[in-house]
């Protein structure tokens, strides 16, 4: 696995006692190991041993099941997604079920709210949105949130289009889980479930709404969209 960290700025004093945001591409990582890592990141942040991190990977074609989904929005029998190499998880995140696999950027922020005087889960979220959309301004592309969902839209889009989805966990203050966006996902891959339990919403992406804009997609998407996420989350934390 290649490990890739990109420093973000030190807000001051000693290495670990004010908030910094270190940033990692991990590669493509199986679900399970990557709860398994963010997990043992939880822990070194709630110790205070490492400062806050943004994980970025991709996961192999999975689903997941956070604590508001419900039975119906998975669209196959469970043995089917096991026929189809998808690996199926129930986690401990906000929010109902959602797909992971092959072009999408999955990113976990493990951030201690409390040193960051930002004690509110509801402005973490309004925080990944806001970051989600500004990366997709530095793309030209166009983000919004929608009143009563959670996760980044396209703008006036009829029936609506969404482009990130987001579902954290708090153990202790200190986040994790958190979004996955969209970078060159195929449409077909969300066909299993109903995604995030939205009727009526459709997926895109990042490649489909460029096309969209007759623009082409450069061969070096997925890096451009990491940098912007980077730089998004790095502006907006407090």
């Amino acid at each position: 696995m290649h490990r890739h960290p990109v420093r973000g700025r030190s807000l001051g004093g000693d290495r670990y006692s004010r908030p910094m945001l270190e940033v990692a591409w991990l590669g493509t990582v199986p679900y399970g190991e990557a709860l398994d890592l963010q997990k043992a990141a939880v822990e070194d942040r709630r110790a205070g041993r490492t400062p806050d991190r943004l994980l970025l990977l991709e996961h192999p074609p999975t689903v997941t099941r956070g604590r508001s989904a419900q039975p119906g929005h998975l669209r196959v029998p469970v043995a089917e997604l096991a026929e189809r190499g998808i690996e199926l998880h129930d986690v401990a995140r906000g929010g109902d079920v959602t797909y992971h696999g092959p072009g999408q950027l999955v990113g976990y922020p493990i951030l201690d709210l409390a040193a960051r005087g930002a004690r509110d889960v509801t402005a973490h979220l309004r925080r990944i949105e806001q970051a989600l959309i500004d990366a997709l301004a530095g793309l030209g592309l166009g983000g919004e949130r929608v009143d009563g969902w959670t996760g980044v839209f396209v703008p006036g889009a009829e029936p609506p289009r969404k482009i990130a989805s987001i579902g954290v966990g708090l153990r202790g203050w200190v986040t994790y889980h958190g979004f996955a966006l969209n970078v060159d996902t195929a449409a077909e891959d969300w066909d299993v479930i109903v995604p995030c339990g939205l009727h009526g919403v459709s997926m895109t992406s990042v490649a489909a709404e460029s096309r969209a804009l007759g623009r082409a997609v450069p061969d070096d998407l997925g890096l451009r969209v990491r940098r912007q996420v980077a730089q998004g989350f790095e502006a907006l934390l407090p």
